[in-house]
Formats: C-alpha cells, sequence, structure tokens
C-alpha cells in the first residue's frame, strides 16, 4: 500500500497544530482509498458473464483510550479493514465478508477464495423473487477533515482539566471510512475524522454522566463540558426524594430525547414494517392521527456523522423529510421494499432505520428551562428502553444518572430510578409542551467489532404528564 501525497495546505497546518494528527489520518485515508480500489479492480476483472459485484469497505484507524479514577486504565490503536462481497448470479444473492491485511497480494488470494465461495453457495440457493438488479448510482466523495489530539496529547487533555474527579470513560479517536463500488462502474468514498469522550464522573455510588463529541477538540468546550457534569454531581449530594408512581411535568435533555427518538429506529420509520403490520407509526402513517405541531424531524446528512450511500450504493437525498409540523411527510423505503410494495425508495438502509436523525429545535431557552418546569422531574438519561406496546407507540425505560425532583424552579434533590411507561404519540404529541432553543448532537458510541457511524441532533424537551409506573 502506497502513501498518498498530503491534501492541502490547510491540512498540513492543522498537523502542525496537532501534533501530525491529520498527516496521519490523511496517510491512512490514502493509503486504504489506493488498496480498495486495487483489490475491488482484480476482483471486477475476475466476474464471469451473467455475473454482477457489489463491494463495501469498512475501515477506521481509531486510538482506544480507557480511563478509571481520572487515570488511563488502557489505551490501544486499531487499524481495520473490512471487506464485504455481495455477488449476484442467475437470480441468487450470496453476502460474504472478511477482514483486509493491507497487503495487496495476500488481499488478492483472499479475496479471490471469498468470491469461489460465494459462487458455491449461489448454486444451491433458490432464487430471490424480490432481488434488487445491481445498478450504477453514480459516484460521490465525500471527506471530513478534522483537528483532533495526536495520541500523544490526549492523556494530558483529558485528565489535567479532570483532576480531582473519580472520571470513568472511554476516548476514541481517529479516521472512519466508508466505501463502496459495484460492477456497473458505481464508486462511493466517505472519510471522517471524529472523536467521542463518553464518560462519567462519581462521588461514590452516585454518577452523573457527559459526553463530549466532535471533529475538533477544543479544551475550552471540554472545560465546559465537564463544568455542567461537575455541577450535576454536586445537585446529587442534595437529599434524595421520593417520588410515587404518576404522571408528571417532566424536561428531557437533549441527551434523554435522544434517547426517547432513538426508538424511531425500531420499525416506527420502517416502510416495509408499516406494510407488514408491524410499525407502531402505523396509525401516524395512516393519517389516522399527529404527533404536536412543535415537532419536525428530519434525516440530516449534512451533520456529517455518516455517509448519504448505504450498503447498495444508493444515495440518499441530503435532507429528508421525514415528521414536518406534526405529521409524518416520509417512511425510509430501501430498495428491495419499493420493488415488493410497490413503492419509491429513498436510499434507506436495509433496516430502514434513521442514520442522522435531527429534531428540530424549539424556542424554550437553556435559562428558562427550570421556571417553565415549576414543579416536576428533571431527566438527563434514559436507558432500557423498549416497545411495551408497539399498537400504540408504548415506550417503557428508566431514568438513569443525574435525574432530579423541581419544585417552584429550584432542584431540590435527585431521585430514586423510575421506571415510566408513555406512548410517543402522547410524550411527542398532546402533551409536549416546548421545544428548547437549543439542540446537541449525539453520536453513535458504539465499539463493537469497529466504531459505528451516526447519530441524532436533538433540542430539550418539556412534557407535561409523563408518567412514571414504579
Amino acid at each position: 500500500m502506497s502513501a498518498a501525497p498530503g491534501r492541502s495546505q490547510a491540512s498540513s497546518h492543522r498537523s502542525a497544530q496537532h501534533g501530525g494528527a491529520s498527516v496521519n489520518a490523511i496517510d491512512f485515508a490514502g493509503r486504504v482509498h489506493a488498496h480498495f480500489d486495487r483489490v475491488c479492480n482484480h476482483l471486477l476483472d475476475e466476474l464471469a458473464p451473467g455475473e454482477e459485484l457489489t463491494l463495501n469497505l469498512n475501515a477506521e484507524d481509531t486510538l482506544f483510550v480507557r480511563f478509571n479514577g481520572n487515570r488511563v486504565r488502557q489505551n490501544t490503536d486499531v487499524e481495520q479493514l473490512n471487506l464485504s462481497l455481495r455477488l449476484q448470479s442467475q437470480g441468487r444473492t450470496v453476502e460474504k465478508s472478511r477482514t483486509l491485511t493491507g497487503n495487496f497480494e495476500a488481499d488478492q488470494a483472499a479475496t479471490a477464495c471469498l468470491l469461489s465461495q460465494c459462487r458455491q453457495e449461489a448454486l444451491v440457493l433458490p432464487i430471490d423473487p424480490n432481488q434488487v438488479p445491481i445498478q450504477n448510482n453514480g459516484s460521490s466523495n465525500e471527506e471530513f477533515r478534522g483537528a483532533l489530539l495526536a495520541p500523544e496529547q490526549v492523556v494530558a487533555a483529558v485528565v489535567e482539566p479532570a483532576e480531582g474527579c473519580d472520571l470513568a470513560g472511554l476516548y476514541a479517536g481517529g479516521t472512519v471510512i466508508r466505501a463502496n463500488r459495484n460492477s456497473k462502474g458505481q464508486s462511493h468514498w466517505f472519510a471522517t475524522e471524529t472523536f467521542f469522550l463518553d464518560y462519567s464522573i462519581y462521588n461514590g455510588p452516585k454518577a452523573a454522566k457527559g459526553s463530549y463529541a466532535g471533529s475538533r477538540w477544543s479544551a475550552a468546550e471540554w472545560a465546559a463540558n465537564l463544568a455542567r457534569s461537575k455541577t450535576l454531581l454536586q445537585l446529587l449530594s442534595q437529599p434524595q426524594q421520593d417520588v410515587k408512581p404518576g404522571a408528571y411535568r417532566s424536561y428531557l435533555a437533549p441527551r434523554a430525547l435522544s434517547d426517547l427518538v432513538g426508538m424511531l429506529g425500531w420499525n416506527a420509520l420502517s416502510a416495509s414494517a408499516w406494510k407488514q403490520g408491524r410499525s407502531p407509526f402505523k396509525k401516524l402513517a395512516e393519517k389516522e392521527l399527529r404527533l404536536s405541531p412543535l415537532l419536525s424531524i428530519d434525516e440530516n446528512f449534512a451533520l456529517g456523522l455518516t455517509p448519504r450511500f448505504n450498503s447498495l450504493g444508493e444515495v440518499s437525498a441530503s435532507t429528508l423529510p421525514l415528521i414536518r409540523d406534526g405529521a409524518l411527510q416520509t417512511l425510509l423505503v430501501n430498495s428491495r421494499t419499493a420493488k415488493e410494495y410497490g413503492l419509491v425508495a429513498n436510499g434507506a438502509n436495509e433496516s430502514e432505520g434513521p442514520r442522522a436523525l435531527d429534531v428540530r429545535p424549539g424556542s424554550l431557552q437553556q435559562a428558562d428551562i427550570l421556571r417553565e418546569l415549576g414543579t416536576g422531574l428533571y431527566l438527563s438519561n434514559l436507558h432500557y428502553l423498549n416497545w411495551s406496546d408497539p399498537v400504540s407507540a408504548r415506550v417503557t425505560g428508566m431514568t438513569r444518572y443525574a435525574c432530579f425532583w423541581v419544585e417552584d424552579g429550584e432542584i431540590v434533590g435527585p431521585i430514586q430510578d423510575l421506571r415510566w411507561d408513555e406512548s410517543l404519540y402522547s410524550a411527542l404529541g398532546s402533551k409536549l409542551m416546548a421545544l428548547t432553543a437549543q439542540a446537541e448532537i449525539d453520536p453513535a458510541v458504539d465499539t463493537y467489532y469497529q466504531r459505528a457511524l451516526g447519530g441524532s441532533r436533538t433540542p430539550g424537551a418539556l412534557i407535561d404528564g409523563f408518567t412514571f409506573t414504579l
């Protein structure tokens, strides 16, 4: 694999300020791009008549640093490439994947073997009546350059502002790549430099959770983020409040609202789930119900959280309106669903879940949140969410971390964990009182097998009569 030259003077300038991180990212992206193209060219040249092939690459060069007690517990740098092959032959589809070494001769032999395995498996499969033919959906090239900390700067940048705190968490930063090519000439490339610091600070058994993420590390932003978490932790030292089950006016902080609207990815916006009668938003899709006129939600790829192309190389619109003023505008439709049910595809992925959810902010100012809440609950985080009654879009979950009882616009003290159960038709409909003017990005922080892409941008939400059951 050969290194690519630097892209621009701006990239070189950033690397001088940040210990060479951007130069390393350019080098990695350039090497991977060249290697991917070379492997693809070899495989595409090996296709027999009647065969079509789609290739997808997931790659990353990520520094992981795990903290405990505000000290480094573990650190490692992961560079990995994974290639998947989707072979279509005689109406049959086979998909297989493997990791690449980065050495062309080794990867040439390994991927040729993988292609052979796909051919053998295709011989025994039945014909797929809903197979989506491979097409040329064009080409794209998007690279989002960042200004990340150099590896040797990470520890000091995190722990020095947090001195005196019992901080535990995970920093992950580096380059993540997605690429796609097919035998019809299609070619897509996406590379982004991002980081996240997913952390908690503790006072004995009590904890306040925070996250700091982006593409440019800022010491001032990290200090302000940490200060907010410290304030919440201090409030946890006040006497715990005993809150009985019931319906309370509640403020969901942006991270908590992100947890709640994340349920839309569990079939609520899926066209196939709607057609099969499994969608929690069936009544919304069929215009029987609507949500609050305060609520508008887009699929917004301009956030730079994930590529616009899916595994077939189909490219979504930069912004796709999902909900406008409480009314459903469109469901997410992939090509297979479109073929099966006679719909129009809009670039959705196989799961037909949102990849870059963007909830439009409202007018509630940060300084007015507690006053508008009055008496009720301030919820920083939610977890263990699941559908309790999908037909009525009812969700259940638990409160988590820094959640408080508020009286007359003043935080009185923390609460014990509570179970809640609420319909999205109510929480995001008739009970939704206001959305904050400020919104925050909540990036995907999954690191199973590889760093995830995607996430959401959400404001805070003031909800009247949010129902708590235990």
